[in-house]
Parts: C-alpha cells; sequence; structure tokens
C-alpha cells in the first residue's frame, strides 16, 4: 500500500493548487500548501485509520479484547453508566482488518467540554485558561489564555483540570483543531469551545489524534455539526462517533509510521517552496534584463535568453503575471515596439490637444482647468525615446470624479434611470452595465457627472484590490466620489487603450500615492498630476497591437496552466480514492 505513496510523489509534488483552508495532522500545510502534497497528507492519516499503512501483527492482543478489559475496569470505577446505543450494521464506514473493530468514542476515552466561565470571573493571574488561540500547534500553549481564581477554581472547576498527555480538540471557532497537552499547560483547563480527553488504557493518545485529523473523523463531524455564522458540535455528537480501534500495538506501529511519512510530506513542501522562491528570483531577474536593457540589441539579447527557456521559465500563475507586467513595462517605455521615423512626435499630438481643449474652454463645453505645475526632474520619466514626452495626464485628458447621492431620499434612486458606477466595478476591464442607477432628480441635486461611452474610470479608494484599479466604460454612466473618471480629447481608440494600459501598468506605484489611515485614499488631484509617458499616436497603434497580441498568448499559457493542473488535480484524488475504497 505504500507504493502508492512513493511511486506517485510525481503527483503529489506538482499539484499546485491551493486548498481553501489549511492541512490537518502532524506537520500541518499552510494555506498555501500545495494541493497534491496535502491529498498526501490525508491519504496517510485514511490509510492509517483504515488499517492499511502498517502491517497487521497475528501475536498482537485484538481490539476486541482491549474494549472488554476497560469496560471491566469502568464496571468498577463508574457504578451506574447509561448503556451506548449498539452500532449498526448500516452505520459503519467501511470494512476494517480481523483484529480491528469499530468502537463508539466513550467506550475508549473520556471527554468533557469546557465549564461555562464568565468573563466577570476572569483575573490578571491565577489558573490559567486555555482558549482557541493556544491551539494552532501540535501542543496546548498558553498564547491568548485568560487567569482564574485559584480558591475559586478549587471550588468550582477543580475537576476539569488537564493532565499530562489529554488531548484538546477544538468544537467551535477553527473547528476541528487538535493538540496534546504537555508540562506546560498540565493543571490548565480548557475554556467553553474546546473538548478534552482522557484516553483509556486501550487508547494510545497519539493515535487519538491522527483519527480525529483523519477525514473520516471530520465526515462524522460535518455530519453532527450545528449552527449558522459559527458551525459547532459537542459532547452530544461525539458520544455517537464511531472509532476504529487497532490493537494497542499496532497503534504505536500506526503513529510511528505517520510521523515518518509525515516528516517526507514536510520535506517535499519545503523543497517544493524553496523550488518556487528560486523560480520566482530567476523569472524576475531574467524579465529585469529586458526593461533594463539600454538599446536594441541588448533587448533583443535579453529576449532570446528568456525565449530559449520559455517552457521552463512560465510554468506558474505567478510567472505568467510577472510577464505580463514586464510586457506593459516595456509598452510605456518605448521598448516594445520599433519607433518609426516618420511619425508624428508625441509633441505635436499634445499641441494638437491643448489647441482643442482651449476651443472647448471657449465654446463652454468644458470648464477652464487650473493650470498644472510642471514636471519636476524626480518626476520625468527618463530614457525615453526621442519622439516620446511625458505629460501631466490633466494636459491632455480631462478628469473628474462622481458623487453619491444622499441614501435617506429615494427619489434619489427610484425611479433607476441613470447608470452610476462604483469603486468596486472597477474590477471589471469593462463596464457594459451598473448594479445601481440614480433618478434624474439625483443628477439635478448631486455632483454627479454622467459620462461618455469610452471614459476611464480608475478606483480612487476601496476595500482590499480595488485601489487604483481601471475599467472602461461601454455606457454612459455616473460615478460616486470614490472614482475618478477620464475623458479622451483625443478621440482615437488606440489612445485611450494605450492610457488604459498606462495605468494598469502604474496600478502599484499608483497605490503607493495614496494617503491617510486604515485605509489610504487616492484623490482627483493626485490623478490629474500623474506624469504618462506619451508615444506618437502612430507608435501608440502599434504598442496596443503587441500588447494585445502578447497579452493573449499569456492568456493562452494560463489557461493551459490550469488545465494542466486540473488534470493533475483530478489524478490525485483519483489515487486516493481508489487507494482507500
Amino acid at each position: 500500500m505504500l507504493d502508492i505513496i512513493t511511486d506517485n510523489l510525481d503527483v503529489w509534488t506538482t499539484v499546485e493548487l491551493p486548498k481553501k483552508s489549511g492541512g490537518r495532522g502532524r506537520g500541518k500545510a499552510t494555506k498555501k500548501s500545495p494541493h497534491g502534497i496535502q491529498k498526501l497528507r490525508e491519504l496517510i492519516l485514511e490509510l492509517a485509520v483504515r488499517g492499511k499503512l502498517v502491517p497487521q501483527d497475528p501475536n498482537d492482543e485484538p481490539a476486541s479484547e482491549l474494549l472488554k478489559k476497560v469496560s471491566a475496569e469502568k464496571t468498577k470505577l463508574i457504578k451506574k453508566q447509561k448503556p451506548l446505543p449498539p452500532i449498526e450494521p448500516e452505520e459503519l464506514p467501511y470494512e476494517l482488518p480481523r483484529s480491528w473493530v469499530w468502537t463508539r468514542l466513550p467506550d475508549i476515552t473520556f471527554f468533557q467540554e469546557g465549564p461555562g466561565i464568565m468573563a466577570k470571573d476572569f483575573r490578571d493571574t491565577g489558573i490559567p485558561l486555555i482558549r482557541i488561540a493556544g491551539m494552532h500547534n501540535d501542543l496546548v500553549s498558553l498564547e491568548g489564555c485568560n487567569f482564574l481564581d485559584e480558591d475559586m477554581f478549587k471550588k468550582k472547576w477543580a475537576h476539569f483540570k488537564l493532565e499530562l498527555g489529554d488531548v484538546v480538540l477544538s468544537s467551535s471557532a477553527s473547528l476541528g483543531k487538535v493538540s496534546k497537552v504537555d508540562d506546560e499547560t498540565v493543571g490548565c483547563i480548557v475554556y467553553t469551545g474546546l473538548i478534552r480527553f482522557q484516553p483509556y488504557a486501550c487508547l494510545h493518545a497519539d493515535y487519538l489524534i491522527r483519527f480525529l485529523n483523519s477525514n473520516e473523523f471530520l465526515s462524522q463531524i460535518n455530519k453532527s455539526k450545528t449552527g449558522a455564522a459559527i458551525m459547532h458540535f459537542g459532547p452530544t455528537h461525539l458520544k455517537r462517533m464511531l472509532v476504529p480501534l487497532a490493537p494497542l500495538a499496532e497503534q504505536y506501529r500506526i503513529v510511528a509510521k505517520v510521523d515518518e511519512l509525515m516528516a517526507l510530506c514536510d520535506k517535499l513542501e519545503h523543497e517544493q517552496s524553496e523550488s518556487g522562491k528560486a523560480h520566482q528570483v530567476l523569472v524576475q531577474a531574467l524579465l529585469s534584463t529586458l526593461t533594463q536593457a539600454q538599446d536594441s540589441n541588448e533587448l533583443n539579447a535579453a529576449w532570446q535568453r528568456i525565449a530559449e527557456h520559455f517552457d521552463t521559465l512560465f510554468t506558474t500563475e505567478a510567472s505568467i503575471d510577472q510577464l505580463k507586467q514586464t510586457i506593459l513595462q516595456l509598452a510605456v517605455m518605448g521598448k516594445l515596439v520599433p519607433q518609426d521615423t516618420t511619425d508624428v512626435p508625441a509633441s505635436e499630438l499634445l499641441k494638437k490637444i491643448a489647441a482643442e481643449k482651449t476651443k472647448l474652454v471657449k465654446e463652454k463645453k468644458i470648464k477652464k482647468q487650473k493650470a498644472m505645475t510642471d514636471i519636476s526632474d524626480e518626476e520625468m520619466v527618463n530614457g525615453l525615446p526621442d519622439s516620446w514626452s511625458s505629460a501631466r495626464l490633466a494636459n491632455f485628458t480631462i478628469v473628474g470624479t462622481g458623487a453619491t447621492p444622499s441614501r435617506e431620499k429615494m427619489d434619489y434612486y427610484i425611479p433607476a434611470e441613470f447608470n452610476w458606477v462604483s469603486s468596486g466595478e472597477t474590477s471589471n476591464s469593462f463596464i457594459s452595465e451598473t448594479k445601481e442607477k440614480i433618478s434624474a432628480l439625483a443628477l439635478k441635486e448631486t455632483n454627479v457627472t454622467v459620462y461618455p461611452v469610452g471614459t476611464l474610470i480608475v478606483a480612487m479608494y476601496g476595500q482590499g484590490k480595488t485601489r487604483g484599479q481601471v475599467t472602461e466604460l461601454l455606457i454612459e454612466a455616473g460615478t460616486n466620489q470614490a472614482c475618478a473618471a477620464i475623458q479622451m480629447i483625443e478621440n482615437s481608440a488606440y489612445h485611450r487603450k494605450f492610457l488604459k494600459l498606462f495605468f494598469q501598468k502604474a496600478y502599484e506605484e499608483l497605490r503607493s500615492h495614496a494617503a491617510g489611515g486604515a485605509q489610504p485614499n487616492l484623490n482627483v488631484g493626485k490623478i490629474s498630476r500623474t506624469v504618462v509617458p506619451l508615444p506618437p499616436l502612430n507608435e501608440q497603434k502599434r504598442i496596443v497591437a503587441k500588447v494585445d497580441e502578447l497579452m493573449a498568448i499569456c492568456d493562452s499559457l494560463k489557461a493551459r496552466l490550469n488545465e494542466a493542473q486540473t488534470t493533475q488535480v483530478q489524478l490525485a484524488d483519483t489515487i486516493v480514492e481508489q487507494a482507500v475504497g
């Protein structure tokens, strides 16, 4: 059975899709743990609790005999015991080896939930009260604990005192975390939401931990847990829990083998992590040679080096994203396409736009804008081709914003007549419909402006990744005050597309200019003052076409990668299913 693990190491170590939650069991995986290694951990634990991880020894005392001894001992100690319901054949999850037996959890371990202690009982010092914060490692810790008065503890809660080797399980928040009590936490007690176990003589505490970390236990929890916002289970559910009990000697062999194999998983995960980091550094270093090239010869040589190893370099989503960002960087540096000496320089384009803006102001179609400050030496984009120019955004576009009509006036939202964009909607490349609309009254009485099709919308603030995102209107729409609206004076579609890809490239730089406390913000002034490297109009067309071509290649790479990863995930899942089925 171990051949399933060793013969498929390439499967376990090449599946990169991350799980949504961390791993279970010794050597727990992180949230970024590769799916393949996570499935390997799960497989090891499943084989362990099914009697398939180590061979059975006919000389071992059968588990049924262990249960008889424990039952006799319990009868001496506890005179009145409420009988547990018999195990019906239809309850059995799978077949066990002949020397094993299915039993209910109370037959092999004592367990109790932490007492309902109130915050008013907490003290600055005294007996530690273990909380969920102390449950993030293999051993229970004092992290995040409270304290109880020692005299009150002796009167009310002494029978909850933890003993060496007890096992603690979280039954509410961080559902299913398992840790063991050592010298540091002996004599403490656990808070509500934690359950302590004291295994009887028939049960090795570490075998219990392995079972509590297995998918079989998790499956039984999922059938029993209750709750809405926070799922939880308790002693009532545990009383009916079924446990696959191995002979005691085999339990020791299982624990040793699980530890050995989990150590292998840790090693594989570390090696894969280090390999991934090295790969990322290599990709970044090689891509940097493109942006740092001083002339076309250096640039061509750098491209050639990358092209020779393309299939090796761009094998992860992160590396493909790095390639995309480099393409955008080259585009706005004048290094993506060759210059054409017959192109009308960008300086002439800026003069044309300035004249058009002056005309629009005279015709009262737009308001006269406040003059922009000159570009300082620190802001100047260096190394641009001679035909390019650097210009502040407001010098060749019209930058505006919007407003949020009062939510207390329903007349501002009913009837819903005009599209209205919020900053969160900038996560889409284009906006063809809006989640909300506003009324004509809102348009009349507030600062909302309806912008034309083709306007670029940049999020100035918002949660998470929102700030700095850019999108394009495919419909006429207003915005809220969290968005900057950029209208073109030059109506060329390629001019608009070039400016959009500039903002895509400048995403991180733009975000770094935000100010504020918990939620840093940009503002219209900062957006307006953004310095843009501007190529001749004809070169903008060539750049946009080349970017579209290369981005399509990147998207194709990513699609093939996702397809391959999905296949590997399915293969890993199939191997696990066959092994335990």
